[in-house]
């Protein structure tokens, strides 16, 4: 009894910790990478706004999803202010867009001109309000979570990688994450060969890939909106 006493002890705290929210579960199409994958999308994402990797990993840690996070640095710069302030707002329970609002700029700031738009998600929605609508109507636009996401990581990985915006959003409407996009893209480039992969990754586990599940889409403020939760 006394032996079973001390093991439950001994494995419940471990127990928590695993159930932390630095281990929560991200998102994901279904598509598991290692370590490789996550550290080469931080480090993308550092390059592409010129922050230390070490910036972006702090952001991730105060429990910002690996996707959201060029949200909080695009946010960031445009309204020229710390990434601290976009995260405490985030983790206030704010959307993007009352983020956005708040920080003085309009959700128009998210449009990236392409030839070509894709009808049907993720794109075909926020696309076809800016056909159908003038430019100068665009700030009435309310986008969900996902839009804006989906939105600032196409600008993100189509101007760091050179590639067209097309080829990001064909990428994306074939059901991979943007991690898998930019480790795929980094593959096809030639970078990151040889790497093993043993950076310890807070994010390589399996259960990224049920953000979908966890995020409450309804364009509103929400506690726990895009955070890292168990």
């Amino acid at each position: 009894m006394r032996v079973s006493a001390l093991i439950f002890a001994s494995v419940f705290p471990f127990a928590l910790f695993l159930n932390g929210p630095a281990h929560a579960q991200q998102v994901d199409m279904g598509v598991s990478i290692g370590s490789e994958g996550f550290r080469g999308f931080y480090m993308s994402v550092g390059d592409y706004f010129r922050v230390p990797e070490r910036e972006v990993i702090v952001i991730r840690d105060r429990g910002i999803y690996p996707d959201h996070v060029p949200v909080v640095l695009y946010l960031s710069q445009m309204a020229r202010v710390r990434p601290d302030v976009i995260v405490d707002m985030r983790l206030g329970g704010l959307s993007w867009l009352d983020i956005t609002v708040r920080l003085g700029l309009g959700p128009e700031i998210y449009y990236v001109p392409v030839k070509v738009v894709r009808s049907g998600p993720p794109y075909g929605k926020a696309y076809g309000y800016y056909k159908k609508h003038p430019r100068g109507d665009w700030h009435h636009i309310k986008f969900s979570d996902r839009e804006i996401v989906d939105q600032v990581n196409l600008r993100f990985l189509s101007e760091h990688h050179g590639y067209a915006p097309e080829r990001i959003m064909n990428m994306r409407s074939g059901g991979r994450d943007f991690v898998t996009i930019n480790h795929e893209v980094n593959r096809s480039k030639g970078k990151g060969k040889g790497a093993k992969g043993n950076w310890e990754d807070k994010d390589n586990r399996k259960g990224y890939g049920k953000e979908k599940a966890n995020e409450k889409e309804k364009g509103g403020p929400g506690k726990g909106k895009g955070r890292r939760k168990d």
